[in-house]
């Protein structure tokens, strides 16, 4: 049972944000990671799912490495031949075969032998910028490192794959590097896992396979719920009476008071079905804290709409 506050995730060093594809997954993880600078901490965040949206999403052109892209805020996206050359530089007789072939021929040729390669790389890469004492030559550590991860089911296979080295890799560097990133994951004080979902019937639905996957396939378990764009609460019955009553009387409404009769009764049938959908996720998961976040104005410019969704959660956190 997690008995942990909302807030606790922001404590951590290590945070994932998860969910199904479309929901906004990127936006959310961006505004956490905001909301964690403006209080202070040294923050990154990483980008995984290989999109190249992230930097965008802040105002900044594609860049390598660790950017700056707020006072106390930088972004990176992870690739995973970067990742494999930082982890080479710790192998030489690896790094001699890449500077042979290249490493991005290499992590081919690895990744087709080696089943979960690609994904234990990038999770490796995101374990060392969670560390307090950088590995790579003129870095900084950071205090909280937010984690864009893919869609659910690769999620899933990024977050399993340092148990999964760990438990079958016969010896070697990569199965003790695998056994310390799957005991940090591990610890509840270390690294938090947030899951966000749409109300609506389909995200949801994968957001409770997911967490249960999680726990049976790779012991983890969620800390955060986040319900993405959020209509406005729906009308009390009495206002619902009343706005069906005018539209009964037909004739006494124009054309336009009638369409917007029937818009206000459709978007409060919307937001009925949003509320059943948030109250499934209630049900099903009492013991995890849950956070909604209203829906943004369409046009917002990217960067605006971290803002708007940083100071919700900043509201509600």
């Amino acid at each position: 049972m997690n008995e942990r506050s909302p807030l606790a995730p922001l404590d951590r060093r290590l945070v994932f944000v998860v969910g199904k594809g479309g929901v906004g997954r990127s936006t959310v993880a961006g505004a956490v990671g905001l909301l964690a600078a403006r209080r202070g901490a040294q923050t990154i965040v990483a980008e995984v799912s290989g999109r190249g949206e992230l930097l965008q999403r802040f105002g900044v052109a594609d860049e390598e490495g660790e950017v700056e892209v707020a006072p106390h805020l930088w972004a990176i996206q992870i690739d995973t031949a970067r990742a494999l050359d930082e982890y080479l530089h710790e192998h030489l007789p690896l790094r001699m075969l890449a500077d042979l072939v290249g490493a991005t021929r290499l992590i081919g040729y690895l990744a087709a032998a080696t089943p979960g390669l690609r994904e234990m790389l990038n999770l490796g890469k995101l374990w060392e910028l969670a560390q307090t004492e950088r590995r790579v030559p003129g870095t900084h550590p950071y205090d909280v490192v937010v984690v864009d991860a893919p869609a659910s089911g690769h999620s899933l296979a990024l977050l399993s794959a340092a148990q999964t080295f760990a438990r079958t890799a016969q010896g070697g560097p990569i199965a003790r590097q695998g056994g310390r990133i799957d005991e940090f994951l591990h610890d509840r004080e270390q690294t938090a896992i947030v899951a966000v979902a749409r109300p609506d019937d389909a995200a949801v639905t994968e957001l409770l396979e997911l967490r249960q996957r999680l726990s049976d396939e790779a012991g983890l378990a969620l800390d955060l719920l986040v319900v993405n764009a959020v209509s406005r609460e729906p009308l009390d019955d009495g206002q619902t009476s009343s706005l069906r009553a005018a539209l009964d009387q037909g004739g006494l409404l124009d054309a336009g008071a009638r369409l917007a009769v029937q818009l206000a009764l459709r978007e409060d049938r919307e937001s009925q079905i949003e509320r059943e959908q948030i109250a499934r996720l209630t049900r099903d998961l009492p013991d995890i804290p849950l956070v909604e976040l209203r829906r943004t104005e369409h046009g917002e410019l990217a960067s605006h709409e971290l803002e708007a969704l940083a100071d919700q959660l900043a509201a509600v956190l």
